[in-house]
């Protein structure tokens, strides 16, 4: 497996932001973003719940945190550490309730290890994260316009 097949490039409103996705840490969710990449899913999604020193969240259609893709994973806690450039999965309150709504880590909130389900790390495009509009919920949000997997051809 190349490893184009394991990039994911987010085109941001603030600009691109491309992760490594780790299928070592977390194969189901893995598999599971790459499909919902592919079948345009998070394309117009914004990021609804953005915490200045801690993380920026997205992924639910609803725009409000409250939505999912309707596919419920199983936890796969590892001990990746949530240091700045993460991506991990968002739940409820069951470890198992992950969907598609997922952050990325502006700062070290090293109190979610083991508590969430780290799937890779930002490797390029940090700075673009870090102009992502605040709030809860955030007025006039910033959004994913395109998510793409770099292995696959426009």
């Amino acid at each position: 497996m190349s490893a184009t097949e394991n990039t994911l490039i987010l085109e941001t409103t603030q600009g691109p932001v491309t992760i490594e996705m780790r299928p070592d840490l977390a194969p189901g969710h893995v598999a599971r973003i790459k499909e919902l990449v592919r079948e345009g899913f998070y394309d117009g999604i914004v990021f609804h719940r953005v915490i200045d020193g801690f993380m920026a969240q997205t992924g639910c259609p609803h725009g409000t945190g409250t939505g999912g893709s309707g596919q419920k994973l199983k936890a796969e806690f590892n001990k990746e550490p949530h240091v700045r450039g993460v991506t991990s999965m968002a739940r409820a309150a069951s470890p198992d309730s992950a969907d598609s709504q997922f952050f990325i880590v502006f700062d070290d909130a090293r109190f979610l290890d083991n508590q969430y389900t780290v799937w890779g790390k930002v490797t390029e495009g940090m700075d673009n994260v870090d102009k992502i509009k605040r709030g809860e919920p955030v007025q006039n949000p910033d959004k994913i316009v395109k998510a793409k997997m770099a292995a696959d051809k426009e």
